[in-house]
């Protein structure tokens, strides 16, 4: 009998959480052949295929469900996955018989019907089927069910990727991915790292005050040594919970890049770390948008202004069209109140992209000034501060954690402590 992965109750739970809201770890390099009944399941394969999560994953779909697959297996091997449709007058059990004589040992199956029954589904588990889906199915059904056969049942959903960009260059994308960072590290207590990746005029290791010898450039042009050794040496700690994997900040040569020359660092991390802040610079190239695209949730950071509000639109636009089963880009409003200045005011931006800004961030040189230039966060200068509540905001939007409860001081504490002395 072919060896196939049992569907989890964890699977089964995260079937009701909204697509938008839910971390769905992205599949490995498979070949997967669907064999479809009807046009409209044909199509939410073919929409799956296009999502960023199987990016990575060889799709292929044919017509004719279960006995089309019979068929195609008497002389050809079969792939890491099969997605089988099939039809209610259709005997499943003795299909699923007959695919076990012509498939392959280590492949699975994914049978997608329209039987909502526990005795079938528990049949179908006894003869080693993967996952059973209801029909009808929606893309993100899909998804879920292809990605869910390569994660560890027993894991949690670690390595989300977060993807802070400016939306035009000086308007301050990094110091805020850095203090977001820190937030994330802080107060949510998530063990996080900082990928710096302005390979020459990063600032990451000047705001968190560490100079490493080594960083990511070490492992962008070495790609054939990066692995999860490799990687922890590279990192520089800077808290308990945050890591840096610093940019070298230096002019000695060109950083040209492919397009799929971060790949393999990001797949190591998502490994390792429950969650990476990815520092993107102000660029348009084939990497940067492979990495805004391929993160779990995005952040554009943009300063009050016609050029930042254009930019921001069509990178949103770009960005949420590039991505219909993920939860929309998020932006903040940054620098907001510079004196004399003329400002577009955060109603109109919403206007424009038809979404509010998770934040406004308002101007205030001395401080941020007085954190870059001692190498410090927003936090560890002014822990009450406005400000540092709002990194605090939008940490919590981005990684959907609650804020980490502190015992609450109370003004009597003082006094109480004397009465207890005496």
């Amino acid at each position: 009998m072919i060896s196939y992965a049992q569907k989890t109750a964890d699977e089964e739970s995260a079937a009701a959480t909204p697509a938008a809201e839910e971390h769905i770890a992205p599949a490995p390099r498979v070949s997967v052949q669907a064999f479809c009944e009807t046009v409209e399941t044909a199509a939410a394969v073919q929409a799956a295929a296009e999502d960023r999560r199987l990016g990575k994953a060889h799709i292929k779909i044919q017509m004719g469900g279960m006995a089309a697959a019979i068929e195609a297996y008497r002389s050809a091997p079969t792939p890491n996955v099969i997605v089988l449709e099939t039809e209610p007058r259709g005997d499943i059990l003795a299909g699923l018989d007959q695919l076990a004589t012509v498939c392959d040992a280590g492949t699975r199956v994914v049978v997608i019907g329209k039987v909502n029954d526990v005795t079938l589904y528990r049949e179908l588990v006894r003869r080693g089927v993967s996952d059973y889906v209801i029909a009808p199915v929606a893309t993100i059904d899909v998804v879920r069910s292809i990605c869910g056969l390569f994660s560890a049942p027993e894991a949690k959903a670690v390595g989300r990727i977060i993807a802070v960009v400016g939306a035009k260059g000086g308007v301050g994308a990094s110091t805020i991915a850095h203090n977001v960072a820190w937030a994330i590290a802080r107060d949510l207590a998530l063990d996080s790292v900082v990928a710096d990746l302005d390979l020459a005029f990063g600032t990451a290791g000047l705001d968190y005050n560490q100079d490493p010898p080594q960083g990511i450039a070490d492992a962008v042009f070495s790609p054939d040594r990066v692995d999860t050794a490799f990687i922890d040496r590279l990192l520089s700690k800077c808290t308990d919970h945050l890591s840096l994997l610093a940019a070298p900040a230096t002019l000695d040569r060109v950083y040209d890049f492919g397009s799929e020359a971060f790949d393999s660092i990001f797949d190591t991390l998502r490994s390792t770390m429950p969650c990476i802040v990815l520092d993107v610079p102000h660029q348009w190239s084939g990497w940067t948008k492979r990495a805004l695209i391929g993160a779990d949730d995005i952040l554009i950071v943009a300063a009050p202004d016609l050029a930042n509000l254009r930019n921001t639109k069509n990178m949103y636009d770009l960005i949420k069209a590039s991505r219909p089963n993920d939860r929309a880009p998020l932006y903040c409003l940054n620098q907001v109140g510079v004196p004399k200045r003329p400002e577009i005011s955060a109603s109109e931006f919403a206007k424009a992209i038809e979404t509010p800004p998770i934040v406004t961030i308002p101007f205030d040189p001395q401080m941020f000034g007085s954190a870059a230039n001692n190498g410090q966060m927003i936090a560890e200068i002014a822990a009450n501060h406005r400000t540092t509540e709002l990194f605090l905001q939008i940490a919590q939007r981005l990684t959907g954690r609650g804020e980490t409860k502190k015992p609450r001081g109370s003004f009597l504490g003082p006094f109480l402590e004397k009465l207890r002395s005496k």
